[in-house]
């Protein structure tokens, strides 16, 4: 029919005293907040409105004896709280409205079905089940819902309900996000890792706290504080040399080798080192830090300035030489030319067996050299001696501008 007012249907049967059920469907009814009070047959217990024109305040004009109310298909979104009080009802049915949440059962304490298929419903409360105790079946199937961290309480619901949910599984599925979409709520997964914001930022303060740890630990281990201050001075001396002569940029060779030796191997060194190359035929020039370092300037400045000055480089290594901390730095500021220049400027005298268990950490650098370079082994016996030498001679044998 046409009927329009909720109100005045509900005036029509004030004085029907024997009203138990009443089809009021598809119809034009509507009612407004501003309307007067409702005075419904306190017979009425069963009462059909769906496919009309209601909102939110039709719950203001209801009978208050109603057991079974059928609102589907109208233009209702929520269900406020203390709009009515309906101690009877026992099945609602609110399918095909604008609900965007399982409406609580403050007002309806005797429930016991409930349908809210067919809705906008993204992310139902999970508490129903708490708030409706009584509620022996839920619908809720066909919402868009939305397969988030707020919807994992709602599937868990379901585990717990034992079988409260209609149409469960099939009914049930993910609109949103769209690589989710037709995936059944039963087959989404999410970590509690994930969803638990608390427990995310402890593990990621626990893991970020590991991985300094870590981080700390590979740094003093391998000693890159010492890499990264080395690095550091040989750029600021290069940068030093470059602002004070700019004339003198390209660096000329005025040195055969230079050399680097513990002071504990130094008797070795002025004793047989350097009086068999300086002297005699093809004397080498050598570069000592004794009498070639320049007085005023730094020793990380001197020994850079030697290192570029001379063609070569030569080690003694010794369980002393790994012992040196100069030593070290000699080592480390002659690599570091060898690859910036791509040149094959070191030479490695083993004047000693060294260990590996004595050699640093830090010196990864001298056991890579050692075992990819050929270095040359001071004989002990005196009749090898005289091949040592020519060999060393070989090694450094080149022309000095």
């Amino acid at each position: 029919n046409k009927f329009e007012s909720l109100s005045k249907v509900s005036f029509m049967t004030s004085r029907m005293k024997l009203l138990k059920y009443l089809d009021m469907s598809n119809n034009l009814l509507s009612h407004d907040a501003a309307d007067v009070q409702c005075r419904w047959a306190e017979s009425l217990t069963e009462l059909d409105l769906s496919s009309n024109q209601l909102t939110d305040a039709v719950f203001e004009c209801l009978p208050v004896n109603i057991k079974k109310l059928d609102l589907q298909n109208n233009h209702i979104t929520s269900v406020a709280k203390g709009m009515a009080e309906l101690k009877s009802l026992t099945e609602l049915n609110l399918a095909s409205n604008r609900l965007a949440d399982l409406p609580g059962c403050s007002g309806f304490r005797s429930l016991e079905f409930l349908s809210i298929e067919m809705n906008s419903i993204l992310t139902p409360s999970a508490d129903f089940f708490q708030s409706c105790p009584r509620v022996r079946e839920l619908q809720a199937g066909h919402n868009p819902f939305k397969c988030s961290c707020e919807l994992q309480d709602f599937i868990r619901l379901e585990r717990q309900s034992g079988g409260k949910l209609f149409g469960w599984p099939a009914a049930y599925m993910c609109e949103y996000p769209e690589d989710l979409r037709g995936t059944q709520l039963k087959d989404f997964h999410l970590t509690e890792l994930a969803c638990n914001t608390t427990l995310l930022l402890v593990t990621a303060l626990l893991l970020t706290l590991v991985l300094v740890a870590v981080v700390a630990f590979l740094c003093i281990y391998l000693d890159v504080p010492w890499y990264v201050r080395m690095t550091w001075q040989w750029t600021q001396t290069k940068r030093r040399a470059r602002h004070n002569r700019p004339e003198e940029q390209e660096t000329v060779l005025q040195f055969h080798a230079f050399i680097s030796y513990s002071e504990r191997d130094s008797l070795w060194v002025k004793n047989e080192l350097m009086p068999n190359l300086e002297r005699g035929e093809g004397c080498v020039r050598l570069c000592q830090h004794e009498r070639n370092f320049i007085p005023g300037k730094s020793v990380v400045e001197n020994i850079i300035n030697c290192i570029e000055k001379s063609y070569k480089s030569i080690f003694v290594l010794s369980p002393n030489f790994v012992q040196s901390e100069w030593c070290h730095y000699e080592l480390y500021f002659a690599h570091h030319k060898l690859f910036s220049e791509n040149s094959n400027s070191l030479i490695l005298i083993l004047l000693e067996p060294i260990p590996p268990y004595i050699i640093p950490v830090r010196y990864h650098k001298l056991k890579a050299l050692m075992a990819k370079r050929t270095y040359l082994e001071w004989p002990k016996e005196r009749s090898k001696r005289a091949l040592f030498w020519a060999n060393l001679r070989a090694a450094i044998s080149v022309n000095l501008p």
